[in-house]
This record gives structure tokens, C-alpha cells and sequence, in this order.
């Protein structure tokens, strides 16, 4: 039985991987070839016109189980408890629909997949994979239903499980792009949640299980109020991105640092240098939320700071805003997702070799359909009865299929045995 749940598990995977290649490969010679960048249309357009494609290969690979055998690209989130990641996302995607409160709140990763519509009058929606058949239009109810099945995984304590939670959401306020809320990185467990003494540690190891692949965008959001050299999670980031060439960093509660003082500096990268650079925003306060200030309305606040700030508003295009950085974002996303489109092409490619060479060496493949099953299992019966008489008698074995050596497996050693293969 141990072979043919091998021989099963081994066929899944190749059923995977090919139709992952053929999937890959369709779309890649369809679209990513098809994108050619004009005289006529700028590169904004193109980038904005083509992104969705990308994005969309890259989730129906995910969806057909490939990511458990090779990294897609993507971007994920990484910062501390309270940093602001959470507001961060909202106000990228436009809408108000994360869960709040005190401590600890993003107890699962939330891999959000988001679509742009065309239409600026269409109303938002969203759906759960863990809620088929299910279309919210109203976020308040997606913000219940996020903490609903967070709970259902990982209990109404403050626990945290590395159990991805995928949502899509559909709006005109949102860019196409495809991000991870990651826990925010805890250093002491809360009273009577139900933590494990080492949160940290469990934090930390789920940040870096995300962060460390070659092929994930790290957004580093770190606090406007901290000393840059000393943030955690510029510094994890650095672990894994040491020339800082796939980290952007986000600093967040620019608005409230203290007065005579700005962040201008470190936006321009000249406190810890990264290649992809950093953008402040101001994000809405808690006084904000519980006024019920829309996300909308807090964009449009944080556009008219740093209009009129005397040090960002100086500071050119590229430094500050929330557009900027999904605008940076996009650009960022869409070129990681065609160079690494070539290179995912060829693992599969690989990795189809591997596993048909892994089957040849299994043997013919179980049946699928239930009466095909049936005469399988029946014809071993009758097999396995006759080769018992055979072995009481003193004759020899002989095996139609490999499987049958199981059921030798136990017999004396000079139990004879004859494979039509050719082998004992």
C-alpha cells in the first residue's frame, strides 16, 4: 500500500507540474511575448495595461498547487506589532476592511488579491477562498468575516497560525497587485492570549519563511519614530536581502515625530541605503478611526500634508504618498514577475523530468475510475492467492506487476521470485 500511495502522490505531482507548465507556457508565450512597449503608448499605460495579465498567471499557478514545489514571485509585508502594515494596505487598496484592536490582530497571513476595475462607479466586492459562493459588497462584513475564520484556525485567543487566509477584492480604488500581511513581529507574549512564551521566535521564523525567497518583494514598513539602524524589521530584512535589492521600505507615522524634526533623510536613503528606495506616508490616527474618518478622506488629508509641509513638499516627485507608492509598487511587481516568468518555466520544466523518471521507476499507474479500481484490486486478490498456493507448494512466483513483490516482502529469502522486468 506504502507503493501505491507513493505511485499516487508521485502522479499528483507530475499532473501538477505539467499542467503548470502547459498553463505557464500558454499564457507566457500569449501574453508576457505579446507585451511590447510603443512609441505610441507610454510606459505608465503598458505597465497598468499588462500587470493584471501577469498577476493573474502567477495566481492561477499558485492555485494549482505549484507554489508547494517552486517560489512564485510576490510581496509580502514585514514590520513590527503596531508599525502601521495593516493601515498601510488599507490605504492602498483604498477601502476600509482590516480588523482592529489591541495587541496582536493579524493572527494569520492575509494574502490579498487585488483587482482594479475600470469602472470608478462600480461598487467594491470581495471573496474568500475559505467561503465559496460567497460575494461581500459591504467591508464591514468582510472585516467580521476575516476575524471569523482567523478563529476558526487559530482559536479566540491571540495565537498565531502560519495558515494563509486568501481574499480578493474588486475596486477602483485598488491597483492589480497580489500582497501578504504578515504578523507583525512580537516580542512579548500577551497576558492570559494564549501566546507561547516565545512569540517572538515564532514571529520572527513565519516572517523569515516568507521573506527569505529570492523572489518575494519585501515591504519593510518601519515607524517615522524609531532611530532607522535600529528597526527589527529593516534588520531581518537585511538578513535576507543584505544588498537591499528586493526591500522597499515604507515609513509610516511620518505626521508625528517630534517637532523640528522630519524623515528627509532617511526617504532619500541616506541613513540605510536601499535599491529600491522608500516612500513616507501618513496614515489616519487612531482618533481617525474612531471619528470612522474614510480611508478615502485620509488619502486626500495626506495629500494635502505633504503639499504643504515645508520639507516634502520641496523634496520631489518619488518620496511620499500613498499614490507613489502603489504606483512604485506596480512598476516594481510587474518587472519582478516578467524576469522571473522564464526561470519558473524552466524549474517546472526540471522538475517534470525528475518526476517522470521517479514514475518509470514505479511502474504502471493506478486506475482512476472506480470500476477500473475495483478490477485492479480484485485481479491483486486473485493474484495474491494464487502466489501464496504457489510459495505453500514450493513453486515459483510469477509477477505480473512489481506490486506483488509487497507481498513477498515478508517470505523466506529463498522464496523465488521472477519479475517479468527481469528482476527479483
Amino acid at each position: 500500500f506504502f507503493f501505491f500511495f507513493k505511485q499516487k502522490t508521485a502522479y499528483e505531482m507530475q499532473r501538477g507540474l505539467v499542467g503548470s507548465e502547459m498553463c505557464i507556457r500558454d499564457r507566457y508565450q500569449r501574453r508576457v511575448h505579446g507585451i511590447e512597449f510603443t512609441k505610441q503608448m507610454s510606459e505608465n499605460g503598458m505597465i497598468w495595461q499588462n500587470l493584471r495579465k501577469l498577476i493573474s498567471i502567477v495566481d492561477e499557478l499558485s492555485d494549482i498547487g505549484l507554489s508547494k514545489y517552486i517560489k512564485l514571485p510576490r510581496i509580502a509585508t514585514l514590520g513590527t506589532q503596531s508599525s502601521g502594515k495593516s493601515s498601510v494596505l488599507e490605504h492602498i487598496v483604498g477601502l476600509d476592511f482590516l480588523p482592529r484592536g489591541d495587541g496582536v490582530v493579524t493572527r494569520r497571513p492575509l494574502e490579498l488579491r487585488l483587482v482594479h476595475l475600470t469602472d470608478p462607479n462600480q461598487k467594491p466586492w470581495a471573496v474568500f477562498d475559505e467561503i465559496p459562493g460567497q460575494k461581500f459588497t459591504d467591508f464591514l462584513v468582510v472585516r467580521s468575516k476575516i476575524e471569523e475564520v482567523t478563529e476558526k484556525v487559530a482559536g479566540q485567543q491571540k495565537n498565531i497560525i502560519d495558515q494563509p487566509i486568501v481574499l480578493h477584492v474588486y475596486s477602483p480604488t485598488c491597483p492589480d497587485m497580489t500582497l501578504i500581511d504578515l504578523p507583525g513581529i512580537t516580542r512579548i507574549p500577551l497576558k492570559d492570549g494564549g501566546q507561547p512564551d516565545n512569540i517572538e521566535e515564532v514571529t520572527k521564523r513565519m516572517a523569515l519563511k516568507y521573506v527569505a525567497d529570492n523572489r518575494t518583494i519585501i515591504l519593510c514598513v518601519i515607524p517615522a519614530n524609531i532611530d532607522l539602524t535600529t528597526s527589527e524589521a529593516l534588520q531581518l530584512s537585511k538578513k535576507v536581502d543584505e544588498s537591499g535589492l528586493r526591500t522597499i521600505g515604507v515609513i509610516t507615522k511620518i505626521d508625528i515625530m517630534d517637532k523640528g524634526t522630519n524623515a528627509k533623510k532617511a526617504l532619500m536613503g541616506q541613513e540605510v541605503a536601499l535599491r529600491l528606495g522608500y516612500v513616507g506616508v501618513k496614515l489616519r490616527s487612531q482618533q481617525d478611526i474612531i471619528d470612522k474618518k474614510s480611508v478615502q478622506a485620509a488619502l486626500e488629508s495626506e495629500r494635502q500634508y505633504f503639499a504643504k509641509h515645508a520639507v516634502y513638499s520641496t523634496m520631489g516627485l518619488g518620496y511620499v504618498g500613498t499614490a507613489t507608492l502603489s504606483s512604485k509598487l506596480t512598476r516594481i511587481l510587474y518587472t519582478h514577475i516578467k524576469h522571473n516568468l522564464p526561470d519558473i518555466i524552466k524549474e517546472i520544466n526540471e522538475r517534470i523530468v525528475e518526476v517522470s523518471g521517479r514514475l518509470n521507476e514505479l511502474g504502471t499507474p493506478m486506475p482512476e475510475e472506480p470500476n477500473e479500481k475495483l478490477q485492479m484490486a480484485w485481479s491483486m486478490v486473485i493474484e495474491f492467492c494464487t502466489n501464496f498456493k504457489n510459495a505453500i507448494e514450493g513453486k515459483a512466483i510469477s509477477c505480473k506487476d512489481r506490486s506483488c513483490l509487497l507481498y513477498t516482502s515478508d517470505a523466506a529469502d529463498d522464496t523465488p521470485c521472477v519479475d517479468l522486468g527481469g528482476r527479483r
